[in-house]
C-alpha cells in the first residue's frame, strides 16, 4: 500500500499554527512573532489557532486541542500544521482525535518534533499519511547550515522527489537561545565538532554502514507510551506500507542513560524495532549514569536486534535539525568518506 504525500507547498499557501502540546508564554510571543514572519517571508500565509495559552503545561484542554488539530488537518484550505514547539502530554489526543475524519481528508502537512512525534508517528502508523519530523515554528527563523534542509524546503517538494542531506559536523554542546531576551535570534551557536558514529560491531565507529528502509520514529521519552498501542503499531504499518522494512529513529531528551536504557528495552518488547533493518539514534545532551553513557544504554537495549546502529544523527533535541519524513524510503550511508541519509517521496 503507497504512502500518501500531501501535495507541495505553493507560495500563497495557508500554514497555521496550534499547540497540540505546550502553548505560548506572553514572554514569547514575541519570538512566535519572529517565526510568523520568516514563513511569510518565504510566500506563504500563516494563521493562529485558538489553543496557544502558556500558562500552564498544555495549551487547552485535550478536547479542545484535537478538535482544532483535527479541523486544521481536514480543512482544505491549510497546507500544513506546524505547533510552536512540543511539550510533555500530547499523548492526551490520541484517543480524541477524529482518525476516520483525517484518514479521508486529503493529506496536510503535519510538521514538528518532541512530544510532537507523540502525534506526528501515530499519524502515519494509522493513515498512511506522510508527515515530517523536523523544526517546530519558534526554529524556523534559523538558518539552515550546508548540508541540511529547512522542514519547509522539503515540504514544498512534489512527490518522487529525492533528496540528500549530510551531517554539517558541527553542533551545540549545549542549552538553547534565550527567546526572551533575542526573539530575533537567527543563528544558530554550533560551537561543537562532530559527525555520526556506528555503535554496533566492534564499537569504535569503524564499519561502511548502506542500508535502506522506510522511515518512522521519535522521541524516545514520549513516543514510547504509545508503542504496543494501537497508536503505536509500527509491525501493521512495515506490513502494510513498509515490505522492504524499516529505517526506525530514535531520540533522547532528556532522561539519564539508565531512564533510556529501560524504555528502549520496553519499546523492543513491544515490537518497535521487529521490522528495522538499521537504528538511527539522534545527537543527546541528555546525561550519561556513571557505570552507563546514552551510547552504552541503545546497545544495551537494541545491540541485540543486530542491524546498524548509527548514532550522533541531527535528528534529536541538539540543534541543527535533519528533517526526516515519517513514511518515505530512505537510505542512510556511514563510512570513513561519506555520510548521507537520502530521502526519497514514493
Amino acid at each position: 500500500m503507497p504512502i500518501r504525500y500531501p501535495r507541495p507547498l505553493l507560495p500563497g499557501d495557508r500554514i497555521a499554527v496550534t499547540s497540540p502540546s505546550s502553548g505560548i508564554g506572553k514572554e514569547l510571543r514575541a519570538r512566535l512573532d519572529v517565526a510568523i514572519r520568516s514563513v511569510e517571508e518565504r510566500g506563504y500565509e500563516v494563521v493562529v489557532g485558538r489553543c496557544m495559552d502558556g500558562t500552564g503545561h498544555v495549551s487547552a484542554p485535550a478536547a479542545e486541542r484535537a478538535s482544532e488539530l483535527t479541523e486544521m488537518l481536514t480543512d482544505p484550505s491549510i497546507r500544513a500544521v506546524v505547533p510552536p514547539w512540543g511539550g510533555e502530554t500530547a499523548i492526551d489526543l490520541l484517543p480524541l482525535l477524529d482518525w476516520e475524519r483525517i484518514r479521508q481528508a486529503e493529506p496536510t502537512w503535519l510538521v514538528g518534533y518532541s512530544d510532537m512525534s507523540t502525534v506526528l508517528t501515530p499519524l502515519t502508523l494509522l493513515t498512511g499519511m506522510a508527515t515530517l519530523h523536523g523544526s517546530n515554528m519558534m526554529d524556523t527563523p534559523y538558518r539552515v547550515p550546508e548540508g541540511l534542509l529547512s522542514w519547509l524546503d522539503i515540504a514544498a517538494l512534489p512527490e518522487g522527489s529525492r533528496f540528500v542531506q549530510t551531517p554539517p559536523g558541527r553542533h551545540r554542546s549545549d542549552g538553547w537561545d534565550d527567546y526572551r531576551t533575542f526573539p530575533e535570534v537567527r543563528e544558530y551557536t554550533l560551537n561543537a565538532t562532530g559527525s555520526w558514529t556506528r555503535l554496533d560491531g566492534d564499537g569504535d565507529g569503524d564499519g561502511d554502514v548502506e542500508v535502506e528502509g522506510r522511515l518512522i520514529g521519535g522521541c524516545i521519552e514520549t513516543l514510547s507510551n504509545a508503542a504496543g498501542t494501537p497508536y503505536g503499531d509500527v509491525s501493521a504499518f512495515a506490513r502494510a506500507h513498509a515490505p522492504e522494512g524499516l529505517l526506525v529513529y530514535v531520540e533522547a531528551a532528556e532522561h539519564d542513560a539508565f531512564t533510556i536504557c529501560r524504555t528502549l528495552h520496553g519499546m523492543r518488547l513491544a515490537g518497535f524495532f521487529d521490522h528495522a533493518n538499521a537504528i538511527l539514534v539522534g545527537r543527546t545532551s541528555a546525561p550519561d549514569r556513571d557505570s552507563l553513557t546514552q551510547h552504552e544504554a541503545v546497545l544495551d537495549a537494541l545491540g541485540s536486534l543486530g542491524v546498524p546502529i548509527i548514532a550522533d544523527m541531527e535528528c534529536g533535541h541538539v540543534p541543527p535539525y535533519l528533517p526526516l519524513v515519517n513514511g518515505a524510503r530512505g537510505r542512510v550511508v556511514r563510512s570513513s568518506t561519506r555520510n548521507e541519509l537520502v530521502q526519497t517521496l514514493d
